[in-house]
């Protein structure tokens, strides 16, 4: 597994064809331990909502150990042997979670599942920086959102068909043999692990380019992205983005198991709604992103999602299948915009770190941005019980000799109270996405002058998207006149 100084163009397709099988495997590992199944096995244990906000800070809190990431490929100047070393350090974790649970399920405690998962994340927190700088050396820049489109959307046909198989087979254990369902969830980690182990014979066969790296100290090397002034700005905003979305988002599953008293089944039906969404979408927004920018993207998904946060208030509307309506609604548009602000966050951090150092640069973004999202749902977790018995309700009240009626404009509650906290922190971020510089960048209006044509001249490709430019302004206008009504959820 050494480095090549050239490699042909057969080489780096064979390449590329292999890291779609690896991420497949990575991705039933995440799945089998991730998710709404991690929150499900938590809340079994009996996990607080601190707990449930620390399981959700460890992937990031983790990263701040990506410091590692550089002096490990300054002394052995391998990047492959360190990711593969590093990715088996962290899949034998889980394999270990799934074995204690079945020898010892009498035992199992959600301190244990944390101990375990903080060395899983820490080895993948290490080797992630060196896999990103190695694909950046092998994909060619002009097929960056395409590739990762690509790969991302067979990882999520995967996520969809596993999550749905393994749901329905954890509603059947916990209706008809309770007491075997802890077991399950050691035979899901168990497998992931082996399976994750067998994605990294996968990835050995990667080939890796040869990379130069400065020798400068490293601490000085740590100061360079600070310095440019481009990349520290998009630090800045990155750092606010995932701040805001991680106060809300580990805790829609929750507000959905407890609070709405939804099955396992239907929670991640309404999740594969959201991968669904984004498998369709995602191969779009890398065209439009390697076209027209990431940072465009990014401007255009982003108040899409935050209208989707807001949306979680006005759960409890219509009633019982309103609910499920208005439900299915914000994860398909959830699904939608998350696939290209994910995808374009990864790629703009790619495209704006130099060659040369792009590992420190990728380091240094993932440090930044896990201090910010660790700390959020941490804070999350804290206001969902400080406002558990706290509540905000302005309302509309008739009284009649033959009726009553009580009509609610605004009703703010445990969960309402972090929803809103979030969609305003993410406003204030993407009003700090403007001050970053992207080589090639179409002004926004430009893309959505050009999107309104694409959906005229095809229709089929082009519908969904050409129909979600207009939400930035219509999200900035209800902002404006005041004009959003917030009910209160069904409970």
């Amino acid at each position: 597994m050494r480095p090549q100084e050239i490699l042909t163009e057969a080489e780096v397709s064979r390449g590329l064809r292999v890291g779609i099988s690896e991420g497949l495997a990575s991705e039933a590992m995440t799945t089998l331990t991730g998710g709404a199944f991690l929150v499900a096995l938590a809340l079994l244990l009996g996990a607080s909502n601190f707990e449930i906000g620390l399981l959700a800070a460890l992937p990031t809190l983790t990263n701040v150990f990506q410091l590692l990431s550089i002096w490990l490929v300054r002394r052995f100047s391998n990047r492959r042997l360190i990711s593969v070393v590093c990715s088996v350090l962290a899949r034998v974790p889980l394999a270990s979670v799934g074995f204690l649970i079945l020898a010892f399920s009498d035992q199992t405690s959600v301190g244990m599942l944390i101990f375990f998962l903080f060395f899983y994340y820490l080895f993948g927190s290490i080797s992630g920086p060196v896999w990103n700088s190695w694909m950046k050396d092998l994909i060619p820049a002009r097929s960056l959102g395409g590739y990762f489109s690509k790969r991302s959307g067979y990882m999520q046909s995967l996520n969809v068909v596993l999550s749905i198989s393994l749901a329905v087979v954890l509603d059947y254990v916990k209706r008809t043999h309770p007491n075997s369902l802890l077991n399950t969830y050691g035979v899901m980690f168990a497998a992931a692990g082996t399976v994750g182990l067998m994605g990294m014979l996968l990835l050995s066969q990667v080939p890796e380019p040869k990379a130069f790296m400065s020798r400068e100290n490293i601490f000085k090397l740590f100061q360079l992205p600070l310095k440019n002034k481009n990349f520290s700005r998009l630090l800045v905003f990155i750092s606010g983005w995932v701040f805001a979305v991680n106060i809300a988002a580990p805790f829609f599953t929750v507000f959905m198991l407890t609070t709405l008293g939804l099955s396992l089944s239907y929670v991640i039906a309404l999740g594969i709604l959201s991968q669904v969404s984004s498998i369709f979408t995602i191969r779009i927004w890398g065209r439009f992103a390697d076209r027209y920018s990431n940072k465009t993207i990014i401007a255009l998904g982003g108040p899409l999602y935050i209208l989707c946060i807001i949306a979680w208030c006005f759960v409890g509307l219509f009633g019982y299948y309103g609910n499920f309506i208005l439900l299915i609604l914000i994860q398909i548009f959830s699904g939608i915009s998350t696939a290209g602000i994910n995808l374009s966050l990864t790629n703009i951090g790619l495209k704006l770190a130099p060659q040369q150092d792009a590992i420190v640069y990728l380091s240094v973004k993932n440090i930044i941005s896990a201090i910010f999202s660790s700390i959020s749902p941490l804070i999350g977790g804290y206001l969902a019980d400080f406002f558990d018995k706290r509540h905000f309700d302005v309302m509309l009240q008739w009284n009649g000799p033959h009726a009553h009626r009580v009509f609610y404009l605004i009703s703010l509650h445990q969960w309402n109270f972090l929803f809103l906290i979030g969609a305003l922190v993410g406003l204030i971020a993407l009003r700090l996405l403007r001050r970053v510089t992207e080589t090639g960048e179409v002004e926004k209006d430009t893309v959505v002058r050009i999107l309104r044509s694409a959906v005229r001249s095809n229709l089929k490709e082009y519908y969904i998207i050409g129909n979600l430019i207009t939400f930035h302004d219509f999200l900035k206008s209800k902002i404006r006149h005041g004009t959003e009504r917030i009910k209160r959820p069904f409970y």
